[in-house]
C-alpha cells in the first residue's frame, strides 16, 4: 500500500431514527474507524439506545430492532468517549452533511465540545475518482468496487465498507498522470469538504514517479489512447443448415441449452434475409431468445461479406447486453474473436478542444468546476468518449452540454482526439456497428452516410421506431432554456462573458458605442420576448385542461397573434446581427488574442450559434405553416409561471420519414430484418409495420415463445371491484388503494403498481401513505419519492418488502429479474386521455378519413401497453408472477377480450379481491 499521509481518518457512520436531532431523532448506532497511511488502527462501535420506539421504516431499513438496544447506553453516556476518539482526526463519512451536523448537534445536546478539523466526504470525492459509477450510494458503490458491505445501513458494516472506499480512492489517485493530478489540486479548493490536503499528498507521492501507462495529452490534458480495432477473421464460418448442428453449436456456448423451435426459426428467418438481401418483419416475445438468434448469422454474414452488420436498438440497457454479453457468447460460438463499435450523435461525444478553452476561463462555479474535475479523471479512463459515461449532477449537466463536439476536427491534432470521428473509421473494420433509432434516422440527412457499407440491417425493438421518427421531428420551445441561452449572451450580473467581451474590445481598440447598441439591441429582444411568452404563460384558455398541477391547452385555443410572434422574431435577429458584428470584430483580431482571449471569443461563438438554433425553431413553431399534420398544444405548471411555459410541435405521421428511410436502404442491396416484442395487435397483425410505412409485401413473421415459459404466471381479473365509469373517481382511488394494500400484504411486496395518470397515481401513493397499513413496507412512486427511473428501480429491488408505483415508462422497457418481481397490479385499462393533444388530433385525423378512431388506433395502442405491461413480469422461464387488473371493463366490455387475448396463453381467473388475495397467500407464503 503506498503511503496515504500522517493523518489519521475517521471514518464514521451513523444510523438514527430520522434526519433531526433537534426534532428528537436519535442515534441507535455508531461506528468509527480508525485508518492511518491505509491500515486500520482501531475500530470502536456501539448500539445507542434512543429513549424512544424505532420506527418501522427504519428497522426495515436497518435491521435493527428495539430488543437490540434496549440494553445500550444511551448517547449522553457515549458522548464524551466519542469525541475524545475523533479528536485530532480528518472527519469521514459518506455524506458528511448528514453525520457530522447530526453527531455535533448530539454533542450539544449532551453538553459535550463540539469537535473542530478537517472533514472529508467520501461522496464528493468517489464522484471525481469513479465519475461513471451508476449510482454513488454506499451499497450500489460496494457492488461495483467488489467492497464487501454484509449489512447496508448497520454503521459497523458501512463504516468498514467507506474505509475501503476511501482506500480505493488513494489507490485510483496514485495512478493518475501527474498533469492530470496537477489539474484537480489546483480546482480542489472550491469544493465542498477538504480534498485538497489529500490530492496534494497523492501528488507529492507520484510527482517523480513514471506513469501506470502511457498516456496521450491534447494541449496539455491528459488521456486515454484512443484504440483503433480491426476485424480479424481467419477461420471459415459456414451457416449451418440443419436443426441438428444449430442446436450442437449452441449447446456448446450454453450447457443448459434447451431447444426451442421457434428461436431455431427465427434464426434462419435472419439468415435468409441477409444472404438474399430480403426485407423482413418478425414478432419474437420474450423467452425466445431473440438477441442470440439475430446475431449468430448476422455475425456469419458480416465475416463473409467483410463488412458489418448494424444492429439499431431503442434503450441502453439493451446495447449493453448486446456489447458486454452476446457478442462474447457469439465469438465463443464461432471461435474466431468479433469487433463491434458503438456509434451515437456526434454530440453524444466530448469535445477535447472546446474544454480545453473552458479550463481556460477564470471564473467557474462549483458545479462546473466538479464537472471538470470529474472530466479530468474520465479522460484517463474512457475509450469511446461518451459523455454518459459521466454521472453528473444537474448543474454539472449544464457545463457537459457545453463541451459535447458539434462540429468536425480542424486540425490533425485535433482530428487525432476526436472520439467520434475515431469511431466512424472503427466501424469501418467492425463486425458490427450497434447505434440507436435516432442515429439510424438522422443518416440519411447526412451529406456522407454512415450506415452505407454495411452487410446487412437488424433493427431490434423496431416498434420504438415508430415514436423516435415522430420525436425526430418535434419542435419544443421551453422558457426555462430558452432564458438560460439568452442569459449567457446578456448583461446580468451572473453572467461575466458579456462584460469580458465588452473589455476585450476595449483593449484590441474598437470604436466605442459598441457596448451601448448591443445593450439597447438585447433589450428590445428581451423585452418583446418575456411580453409574448408571458401572453402564452399567463392565458386562461376555457378549455384548459388539469393534470395535477400542470394545465394544458391546444395552442389553437391561444389567440391568435402571428404579428407578436413576427416581432419577437425581427427583434431577435437584429439582436443577431450585432452580436455578430461584435463576433466579427473580435475574430478580425484573431492574431493578437492570449489563448485565455481565444477561448473568450469561442465561448461567445457558441452561445450565439445556439441561440441562432432557437431562433430558427421559434420560427418553424411561431411563424410557418406546414402542410404535414402535427399535433401543437401548451403546457404550463401555475406554481412557477413563466418557467415551466412549455409549447410542443409533434408531428402525427412518422411513416413519411421511416419510408424516406428504408428507400434509401433499398438502393444498398442488404438484408433488413425488422423485429420486436410487439408488431402484431389482435387482428392488426401488421399493426406496427403499417405505421413504420413497411411495404405490404415485406413478409410478417409472428413467433411464440414455449408454453411452459409462461407457467408460472396468472391473469386475475377482479370482479368486485366498482365499474370505473360508474363511480367518483375518489370511490374507485380508495377501493384500488385497498386492492393494492391486500395483494402487497399477501405478497410480502415486490409489486409494480401500473396508472396512467399521474394525478391518479399520486392520490392512491398519498391515501395508502396517509393509512399507515403498509408502513412496514417501503413504498416507491415515479414523480413523488424523487429520482429517475433507474434509481427508482434500484431501490425498488434493494427491500424484500417494497412497492413500486409507476406510470408511462414503467409500462415498457425494465427488467426486474426472477423474484425482485411477484406481481403487476394493472389500475385502469391503458387508454390514452382522450384530452390528450397527440391522441385528440390523431383520432380526429382518423375521423376525418371515415373510419373508427377507436378500434383503428385507441384500442390497438392501449392493448400494445397491455402487451408491454405484461412483459414487466416474467422475464424467464423460472419466473413466477401475478397479473392483476382492476378495471372490470376487460369483462364487462366487449373489447376487453382483446386484452386478453392479446396475452400470451396463460390461466384467466376471474374472482373477488378477498379470494385472489387467498390464493397469493398460499402461493407466497408456503
Amino acid at each position: 500500500m503506498m503511503d496515504m499521509d500522517t493523518k489519521t481518518y475517521a471514518v464514521v457512520d451513523l444510523e438514527t431514527t430520522g434526519n433531526s436531532s433537534r426534532k428528537g431523532d436519535r442515534i441507535i448506532q455508531i461506528a468509527i474507524v480508525l485508518m492511518k497511511n491505509g491500515e486500520v488502527k482501531e475500530r470502536y462501535m456501539r448500539f445507542v439506545n434512543p429513549g424512544h420506539k424505532i420506527p418501522p421504516f427504519i428497522r426495515e431499513l436497518t435491521n435493527i430492532y428495539d430488543e437490540d438496544v434496549e440494553d445500550a447506553p444511551t448517547f449522553q453516556h457515549i458522548a464524551e468517549e466519542v469525541r475524545e476518539l475523533l479528536e485530532g482526526t480528518v472527519f469521514v463519512a459518506h455524506n458528511t452533511a448528514f453525520d457530522l451536523p447530526f453527531l455535533q448537534s448530539e454533542f450539544e445536546r449532551c453538553g459535550v465540545r463540539k469537535w473542530y478539523g478537517l472533514q472529508v466526504d467520501t461522496v464528493e470525492l468517489v464522484k471525481i475518482v469513479f465519475p461513471s459509477l451508476p449510482s454513488y450510494r454506499l451499497q450500489d458503490i460496494s457492488e461495483a468496487l467488489n467492497i464487501s458491505l454484509p449489512a447496508a445501513h448497520r454503521a459497523d458494516d458501512d463504516a468498514e465498507a467507506t474505509t475501503e472506499l476511501l482506500r480505493q480512492c488513494f489507490i485510483k489517485l496514485h495512478t493518475l498522470p501527474v498533469e492530470t493530478l496537477e489539474l484537480l489540486h489546483r480546482r480542489s479548493f472550491k469544493l465542498k469538504s477538504d480534498l485538497p490536503s489529500l490530492f496534494y499528498t497523492v501528488l507529492k507521492n507520484i510527482r517523480h514517479k513514471k506513469p501506470f501507462q502511457p498516456y496521450a495529452k491534447f494541449r496539455g490534458i491528459p488521456y486515454k489512447p484512443i484504440q483503433q480495432i480491426h476485424a480479424k477473421n481467419p477461420v471459415e464460418v459456414v451457416y449451418p443448415n440443419d436443426e441438428t448442428s444449430k442446436v450442437e453449436a449452441l449447446q456448446k456456448v450454453f450447457p443448459e441449452f434447451e431447444k426451442r423451435e421457434a428461436q431455431i426459426q427465427f434464426m434462419d428467418t435472419v439468415w435468409d434475409a441477409l444472404k438474399a438481401e430480403k426485407e423482413v418483419a418478425a414478432e419474437v416475445p420474450t423467452g425466445i431468445g431473440k438477441t442470440i438468434a439475430y446475431l449468430y448469422p448476422a455475425a456469419i454474414q458480416a465475416i463473409k461479406e467483410e463488412k458489418p452488420v448494424v444492429i439499431s436498438t431503442y434503450t441502453n440497457y439493451l446495447v449493453d447486453k448486446i456489447v458486454t454479453s452476446e457478442l462474447k457468447k457469439i465469438s465463443k460460438l464461432l471461435n474466431t474473436p468479433l469487433t463491434s463499435t458503438i456509434i451515437k450523435g456526434k454530440h453524444h461525444y466530448i469535445s477535447l478542444r472546446k474544454f480545453e478553452e473552458l479550463l481556460t476561463l477564470s471564473e467557474q462555479s462549483y458545479d462546473e468546476t466538479f464537472s471538470i474535475m470529474q472530466i479530468l479523471v474520465w479522460l484517463t479512463e474512457t475509450t469511446t468518449g461518451d459523455l454518459s459515461e459521466l454521472t453528473a449532477s444537474g448543474g454539472g449537466q449544464l457545463f457537459i452540454d457545453r463541451i459535447r463536439s458539434r462540429q468536425f476536427p480542424f486540425t490533425e491534432e485535433e482530428r487525432a482526439a476526436d472520439y467520434f470521428t475515431k469511431h466512424l473509421e472503427a466501424a469501418n473494420h467492425a463486425n458490427f456497428i450497434i447505434t440507436n433509432h435516432a442515429m439510424l434516422l438522422s443518416d440519411m440527412n447526412r451529406e456522407q452516410p454512415i450506415f452505407e457499407r454495411i452487410a446487412g440491417l437488424v433493427v431490434d425493438e423496431a416498434h420504438q421506431l415508430v415514436h423516435t421518427a415522430t420525436r425526430f421531428r418535434e419542435t419544443v420551445f421551453s422558457y426555462t432554456t430558452w432564458k438560460y441561452v439568452m442569459g449567457q449572451l446578456g448583461s446580468n450580473g451572473e453572467n461575466q462573458l458579456f462584460p469580458a467581451v465588452i473589455s476585450l474590445l476595449n483593449r484590441l481598440g474598437e470604436p466605442t458605442g459598441l457596448e451601448e447598441r448591443l445593450l439597447a439591441s438585447y433589450e428590445r429582444f428581451t423585452t418583446v420576448f418575456d411580453e409574448v411568452t408571458d401572453q402564452l404563460a399567463y392565458y386562461q384558455s376555457p378549455k384548459m385542461k388539469h393534470q395535477g398541477n400542470r394545465k394544458m391547452y391546444l395552442f389553437n385555443e391561444f389567440p391568435n397573434n402571428e404579428q407578436a410572434f413576427g416581432e419577437v422574431s425581427k427583434v431577435m435577429f437584429d439582436y443577431l446581427d450585432d452580436a455578430e458584428g461584435v463576433e466579427r470584430k473580435l475574430l478580425a483580431h484573431a492574431s493578437n488574442l492570449t489563448k485565455s482571449e481565444e477561448a473568450l471569443v469561442e465561448e461567445w461563438s457558441y452561445w450565439l450559434r445556439e441561440l441562432k438554433i432557437k431562433a430558427s425553431e421559434w420560427v418553424e413553431l411561431f411563424l410557418e405553416t406546414e402542410a404535414e399534420n402535427f399535433a401543437m398544444w401548451i403546457e404550463k405548471d401555475q406554481r412557477s409561471l413563466p418557467s415551466s411555459l412549455l409549447v410542443i410541435r409533434h408531428p402525427l405521421d412518422s411513416s413519411k420519414i421511416v419510408q424516406k428511410f428504408t428507400e434509401r436502404l433499398k438502393k444498398q442491396s442488404i438484408g433488413v430484418v425488422w423485429t420486436s416484442g410487439t408488431l402484431a395487435i389482435g387482428e392488426k397483425s401488421r399493426y406496427i409495420p403499417d405505421q413504420l410505412g413497411l411495404d405490404e409485401t415485406v413478409p410478417l413473421h409472428l413467433f411464440t415463445a414455449p408454453k411452459e415459459f409462461y407457467d408460472g404466471a396468472n391473469l386475475y381479473i377482479i370482479n368486485n371491484m366498482p365499474d370505473i365509469q360508474q363511480v367518483s373517481q375518489l370511490d374507485y382511488i380508495e377501493e384500488v388503494a385497498n386492492a393494492v394494500i391486500q395483494a402487497t400484504m399477501a405478497t410480502g411486496g415486490r409489486l409494480f403498481v401500473l396508472f396512467t395518470s399521474k394525478d391518479m397515481l399520486r392520490k392512491t401513493y398519498e391515501l395508502i401513505v396517509d393509512s399507515e397499513q403498509l408502513a412496514e413496507y417501503a413504498l416507491f412512486a415515479q414523480g413523488i419519492t424523487g429520482g429517475s427511473r433507474m434509481k427508482l428501480l434500484k431501490s425498488f429491488s434493494q427491500f424484500n418488502q417494497s412497492v413500486l408505483f409507476g406510470t408511462s415508462s414503467f409500462w415498457e422497457g425494465v427488467d426486474v429479474p426472477g423474484d425482485a418481481l411477484s406481481a403487476v397490479i394493472v389500475v385502469r385499462l391503458p387508454f390514452a386521455s382522450p384530452e390528450n393533444p397527440i391522441f385528440k388530433a390523431k383520432a380526429e385525423q382518423i375521423a376525418a378519413e371515415g373510419k373508427n378512431a377507436f378500434q383503428e388506433y385507441a384500442l390497438p395502442e392501449a392493448v400494445m401497453r397491455m402487451r408491454q405491461g405484461f412483459g414487466r413480469l416474467i422475464r424467464s422461464s423460472k419466473d413466477k408472477g401475478a397479473f392483476i387488473v382492476l378495471d372490470r371493463r376487460i369483462e364487462t366490455k366487449s373489447y376487453g377480450r382483446q386484452f386478453i387475448h392479446a396475452l400470451p396463453n396463460i390461466q384467466v381467473k376471474k374472482m373477488s379481491l378477498e379470494r385472489m388475495v387467498k390464493e397469493l397467500e398460499n402461493c407466497y407464503n408456503k
